[in-house]
């Protein structure tokens, strides 16, 4: 434990800015018991102790207290979970929430206050006055037109999060930078990872790092890794990372449980914008907390924070705006953020999925997805949904057969909420690049359609969206070359749905909803069988006279080279794989554990290849720094 007060400070203020973010937004946040699995019966003191001062820091404000579990009861929660040397865990709550239905509710929320909001607008520099220097105002550029015109400006706020030293070198071009940046990579696993209603940390990896395990949007998420990174708007995840993260899920989890590279539904990287301090070598050092900024020329810079404090880091800035820009005049009244319901709230309850399921015949699926991300503007997306012409549901055609997106959400998105380009909608309106690379990919063609016709894009434009939109996916983990598969032939349209009632069927390849390649159906039609004669032939004659068809482990190295399409894979990729598969220390292996070796196999050839750079340096995250809530 760290005795430090700023970091107490940090910790108080997001606990008491968690609690706000959970009445000002109660349909986007939730509460999520998080659990600590103990192995060594020192621990148990040590976590409980630690976990009641998190308890007390809360005070009145705390969601429930933490508790003990016994090894059975650690068990019955999390089933997943390694037993082996399993003393207890320990149980404490966190927040959690969809954080871009978060900045859509606190962007629509500023517009209904009376602020004007820009999408895809840049700064390309700032107009300062000829005697003082002082800025006056910026000059900006629509980034999807090329279009320019000057803002004229009291004063320019700079809040650009790990971008805050472009701005500020615009400002002072001798400027020395005051955020260090820090990359962390995070996946998406299949939800039968995890429970769905309780998350995990493991405050002590492998290299002593944190991290985190958590049932996310119907999927499970894991991470986190913390690297030194350059400023980037669309960061890489590292195979290496990736690996890792995989290692260390693999090391908790039960032994029976197969933690396989091909169940990384995607995998992103993110920027943290941590404050940098002179004196630490490395981002180990460096808390997370925000700092204010006024520079000689009057720009206003609020840099580093995280997502907890994101109230109180703008009221903090708001008010020093008004004590800098000259503005107190203007004040009618102090912040109401702390009781201002963003939008959405006022008219959501737990239970108004019901009546969206019994007004407009929906999936209670895609009700309870619905209500749990617009609140009470489900009711608007609802209207904008097209017929299924099915018997049931009624309305609420799926953006991907696995998922409860649906098409009628991109329409909203358009229309009400400033959606701009494919990637704003599968990426920042809803999460599904993040829950699934591949179903986005599939869901792509419709969603560029749906745009085209309510922005009135060229097929010029339509084309340029989707393929930008591919780019876009590479960065969450798509593997090359990855094509959109075909979905289902839900009818889309009022035209369709009389077609559909008449007997009339249009020819449309029909598709499953698998969205999870498993060790078989890696491979086409004949090449199972292909497989299995190679292996035949490689089996020693004394063997297979005994009955036993097993090649060595060594062999099968050997083989698989030879074999078409393997060509590229490395020893170290196959003890990978090996690992992965639980059959590292074996002497042998039969007919299907070698088509399961050679199907992660083909996936690692499938997956980005490691930067081939020195091993990425790996950083601790103390567990208060590990994003592992709110």
């Amino acid at each position: 434990m760290e005795l430090d007060y700023e970091q107490y400070k940090l910790v108080r203020e997001a606990l008491h800015e968690r609690k706000i973010f959970l009445q000002t937004a109660p349909y986007l946040s939730a509460m999520l018991p998080i659990m600590l699995p103990i192995y060594k019966y020192w621990q148990v003191p040590y976590y409980w102790v630690g976990c009641k001062m998190y308890d007390i820091l809360a005070g009145k404000e705390n969601m429930e207290s933490s508790y003990l579990m016994s090894k059975g009861k650690a068990l019955e929660a999390f089933p997943m979970l390694k037993q082996e040397g399993l003393v207890g865990a320990l149980v404490y709550y966190d927040g959690q929430h969809n954080d871009s239905r978060m900045n859509m509710a606190l962007i629509m929320t500023a517009v209904q206050q009376g602020a004007v909001v820009a999408n895809h607008v840049e700064v390309t520099s700032l107009d300062k006055d000829g005697a003082g220097g002082k800025i006056q105002g910026a000059r900006v550029r629509d980034a999807l037109t090329g279009q320019e015109w000057n803002v004229r400006a009291k004063g320019v706020v700079n809040a650009t999060g790990p971008f805050s030293d472009a701005l500020l070198t615009m400002d002072n071009p001798n400027h020395t930078p005051i955020v260090q940046p820090s990359s962390g990579t995070h996946i998406t696993l299949p939800n039968y990872y995890s429970p769905r209603t309780m998350g995990l940390l493991d405050p002590a990896t492998s290299d002593g790092r944190v991290i985190f395990f958590l049932p996310w949007q119907g999927n499970t998420i894991a991470g986190t890794t913390d690297t030194p990174a350059e400023v980037t708007a669309t960061p890489l995840p590292q195979e290496e990372e990736i690996r890792w993260i995989l290692e260390e899920v693999r090391r908790y989890l039960s032994p029976d449980i197969k933690v396989r590279r091909g169940d990384v539904l995607s995998a992103w990287s993110g920027l943290r914008p941590l404050v940098r301090n002179p004196n630490a070598a490395s981002t180990e050092g460096l808390v997370r907390n925000h700092m204010i900024h006024v520079s000689d020329s009057g720009l206003l810079t609020i840099a580093g924070g995280k997502w907890t404090t994101y109230r109180a880091m703008a009221e903090e800035t708001v008010d020093k705006a008004i004590e800098v820009f000259g503005l107190k005049d203007r004040v009618k009244r102090g912040c109401v953020t702390e009781q201002l319901r963003l939008v959405g709230s006022d008219g959501w309850s737990r239970n108004m999925f019901i009546g969206l399921v019994q007004r407009y015949g929906l999936e209670t699926e895609v009700a309870k997805h619905l209500s749990e991300n617009y609140g009470d503007r489900a009711w608007t997306v609802c209207s904008l949904a097209q017929p299924t012409g099915k018997a049931w549901p009624l309305h609420g055609v799926r953006l991907s057969p696995s998922y409860p997106f649906i098409e009628a959400e991109v329409r909203y998105a358009a229309r009400h909420e400033y959606a701009q380009t494919a990637v704003d909608v599968i990426a920042r309106r809803c999460r599904l690049s993040f829950l699934n690379a591949q179903a986005a990919l599939d869901a792509l063609p419709r969603v560029v359609e749906i745009l085209a016709e309510e922005l009135r894009w060229s097929p010029a434009r339509a084309k340029a969206e989707f393929a930008a939109a591919q780019d876009f996916l590479a960065s969450m983990g798509l593997p090359p070359g990855a094509a959109p598969r075909p979905l289902s032939s839900t009818p889309k349209t009022v035209v369709e749905c009389f077609e559909s009632a008449l007997g009339v069927k249009r020819t449309r390849p029909a598709t499953g909803a698998q969205e999870i390649v498993y060790s078989r159906a890696q491979f086409a039609a004949g090449e199972v069988e292909a497989l299995h004669g190679a292996f035949e032939k490689r089996v020693p004659a004394e063997r297979r006279a005994g009955g036993e068809e097993k090649l060595a482990v060594g062999e099968v190295f050997e083989l698989v080279k030879g074999l078409p399409g393997f060509q590229e894979i490395r020893q170290k990729d196959y003890d990978y794989v090996l690992e992965e598969a639980g059959f590292k220390g074996r002497k042998d292996v039969d007919f299907d554990e070698f088509v399961e070796i050679c199907a992660e196999l083909r996936e690692v050839l499938s997956a980005p290849a490691p930067t081939g750079k020195e091993k990425t340096q790996r950083l601790r995250i103390p567990v208060e720094k590990s994003g592992g809530g709110v």
